[in-house]
């Protein structure tokens, strides 16, 4: 199964919710074009929903790092939602856990960006 992207607004904050497999190809590029859109719309607030990702490899954490990078360039905040284990333990391997900042609770998540 390939990625599936939804985008939703709650309240100021865009909710990117994301499942299936982020690998290289279809599934990397279409979350980099989503938050390449996002950002150059003005959305300063990002929170991408991982509770749905079944798999994701180097090439799909990468572009996690680079929708949070161009997202922070735009003076804006990308957050995660919803850490399956396997995206944690990716993660956790890359050293790059400690980078994004994680919630369990949608609503925590949106809160914490006030």
């Amino acid at each position: 199964m390939s990625v599936k992207l939804n985008t939703r607004q709650v309240g100021d904050v865009t909710v990117i919710d994301i499942s299936g497999r982020v690998t290289l190809g279809e599934g990397s590029s279409a979350i980099r074009e989503a938050m390449r859109d996002l950002t150059a719309k003005g959305n300063k607030k990002i929170l991408l929903n991982l509770s749905g990702v079944s798999y994701i490899d180097s090439t799909g954490i990468g572009e996690l790092v680079a929708g949070f990078t161009s997202a922070a360039n735009a003076g804006g905040t990308v957050k995660l939602l919803g850490v399956t284990k396997h995206v944690k333990d990716v993660l956790q391997i890359s050293r790059l856990y400690t980078v994004f900042e994680a919630h369990d609770d949608e609503a925590n998540a949106v809160g914490s960006f006030a």
